[in-house]
């Protein structure tokens, strides 16, 4: 296997930088001065490496949602259930509080006035309602597709709230309520296309 080239490996270099420095100082703290600090290096390193610091957080955004060119959702690569999104979505990894949902919180204040990580941030959450969708039809044939939509848009919107909420004030009780709603909601479904 090819070795990646020196760029690339400085490339993701500054970008783990920014990762860091967004979950620590937020978005209009993580200045190239303070990217640069944490990769290391000197600010004309990172903006010969990764351009302006408008570019860097594009790629940022660009690499934290997705690990390939050809992904378009968060949900992990090999969630073949609805359950398997469910038990993604309202685990640990994805409802913890800390700086993952700092460099979140972060990338959707940037996303208001840069329209490239607008567009990274609906590719990456419309796309796990979409895959949600995929996978009710899969296994429920039956459902409508008005039913699917409004199914999987209630399970990101629970999930979404959970974490914005455990951000605040964390709840093991609230995600355990919120995760139970989300299977209710697509047990009641499921069980509406069988007697379909």
């Amino acid at each position: 296997m090819a070795r990646p080239s020196v760029a690339e490996e400085r490339r993701q270099q500054i970008i783990d930088a920014a990762i860091r420095t967004i979950g620590t100082h937020g978005i209009t703290g993580a200045t190239l001065d303070r990217i640069a600090e944490e990769a290391g290096m000197s600010r004309g390193h990172v903006r010969h490496f990764v351009g302006n610091r408008d570019e860097l957080l594009v790629e940022t955004a660009r690499r934290f949602y997705f690990d390939g060119p050809d992904e378009d959702s968060i949900l992990p690569s090999g969630t073949n259930s609805v359950a398997g999104a469910i038990d993604f979505l309202f685990g640990d990894e994805f409802t913890e509080p800390g700086n993952a949902n700092a460099v979140v919180f972060g990338l959707i204040e940037a996303s208001r006035t840069n329209p490239a990580i607008a567009q990274i941030l609906v590719r990456a959450y419309s796309g796990v309602e979409t895959k949600l969708g995929e996978l009710i039809a899969e296994e429920h044939p039956a459902v409508s597709d008005l039913e699917r939509k409004q199914a999987a848009y209630a399970i990101v919107s629970m999930a979404l709230h959970n974490v914005f909420m455990n951000d605040i004030e964390q709840s093991d009780d609230r995600t355990d309520a919120a995760r139970d709603a989300a299977l209710a909601l697509w047990g009641a479904l499921a069980r509406s296309s069988e007697g379909a």
